[in-house]
């Protein structure tokens, strides 16, 4: 009994703690740019956020890194947002929801050594955690990415094939202890929620993870295919991937790609 008490009010503090940032955001977040490094951006950042419709503390996080994304165009700067499926109820389930994105943040869980996970949360390169919507920790921890050099590298290509994205990547890390992670983006979205925390909102989403793929490196060259989901549009959709450590978590690099249609065909998807 004593132990479900401790635990109630550790929920409830953590909860309030959310809320006070979030609140704190919503005055003064209109400005998230990400300040220029000295010689140019040497590393990158990876922005994963884990966020869902049924949470009420989740939209002002999806609007912190939307204007991330807006504010800093053409940086080394990869935003991901999860779904996760744990908010879902009778009342309400998430439009882009998937298991296995509450899976990834219960790995997060693991390698960042968290008692429990939470939503709204943000990851960034694997290294960093904090509440969805500070600000604050948010540049902190994207100006730290930047401005530290990989030691690895990776480029990917991606093209259309029928109902088949085929991704060809290059990389130089070592094999075997890295992971692979391919997740194909869809760069904007809109909900009307009828039910839940945020029932009768209309939330609008940037950079929405759709698929999730997660490979060990086996070889510096090489290809692989994910299938596309049958609202996918070239232009509306890209495909991020990156190296992560597959002993602690840390994200080595990451490379970005547009998927190109089919040689010779203009029309469609």
């Amino acid at each position: 009994m004593q132990k479900n008490t401790v635990l109630l009010i550790s929920m409830g503090i953590l909860a309030l703690v959310i809320l006070l940032v979030a609140f704190k955001n919503i005055k003064g977040n209109q400005t998230v740019k990400v300040p220029p490094s000295n010689g140019g951006d040497k590393g990158f950042a990876v922005v994963e956020l884990f966020t869902s419709e049924g949470c009420s503390s989740c939209p002002p996080a999806d609007e912190l890194i939307a204007i991330l994304q807006k504010q800093n165009t053409q940086r080394p700067i990869y935003v991901l947002a999860y779904h996760v499926d744990y908010w879902d109820n009778k009342e309400w389930r998430d439009t882009f929801d998937n298991h296995e994105y509450s899976k990834r943040q219960s790995d997060y869980s693991g390698w960042l050594r968290l008692q429990s996970i939470y939503t709204p949360q943000i990851v960034v390169n694997g290294r960093t955690e904090f509440v969805g919507s500070d600000k604050d920790a948010l540049l902190k921890a994207v100006t730290t990415g930047l401005s530290t050099s990989p030691a690895d590298s990776l480029s990917i290509t991606c093209r259309l094939v029928n109902d088949q994205i085929v991704v060809e990547y290059q990389t130089d890390a070592r094999m075997g202890r890295t992971s692979l992670v391919f997740t194909l983006i869809q760069k904007s979205g809109q909900s009307k929620v009828r039910g839940g925390e945020n029932a009768g909102l209309t939330l609008t989403h940037v950079q929405i993870v759709r698929k999730l793929l997660v490979t060990t490196l086996h070889a510096n060259n090489d290809s692989v295919q994910l299938t596309v989901p049958s609202d996918f549009k070239t232009n509306e959709w890209e495909l991020i991937a990156f190296l992560q450590n597959k002993a602690d978590g840390s994200i080595l690099t990451a490379a970005r790609s547009t998927v190109a249609k089919p040689y010779g065909n203009t029309a469609g998807r």
